[in-house]
């Protein structure tokens, strides 16, 4: 799916890309520090979902990316604005959420992996 654009700033430290992460989320339809918009990763992503489910129209699908991509592929499948507090939860191993088809709402908010195995 490409992630997101953030060629503009290479690595940052983990404090200070949190920090430009939520003002990425915070401004959807402007560039952060020469980062591509939220809006335009997220219509980005969708459109890579969408194709991915026509090319494999039966079956279970799995994505798998950073937890942003998650977060706009989530806010965009849930109806709901652009929005940081819609992301992933805290856990050790990543989180997921499950969806049906290429406008499907998600069947149950971010759960932790570990959840999984149990």
């Amino acid at each position: 799916m490409h992630e997101n654009d953030r060629s503009a700033t290479g690595f940052l430290p983990p404090e200070e890309f949190e920090a430009v992460a939520n003002q990425f989320f915070a401004s959807p339809e402007e560039s952060v520090r020469g980062w591509e918009t939220a809006k335009q990763a997220q219509t980005r992503i969708v459109e890579e979902v969408r194709a991915c489910l026509r090319a494999r129209p039966e079956g279970d699908v799995l994505f798998v990316g950073h937890g942003g991509v998650g977060t706009l592929l989530f806010c965009y499948l849930s109806g709901l604005p652009i929005s940081r507090k819609h992301d992933q939860v805290p856990g050790g191993g990543g989180c997921y959420f499950e969806f049906t088809g290429p406008q499907g709402k998600p069947n149950v908010c971010w759960k932790p992996l570990e959840t999984l195995i149990a």
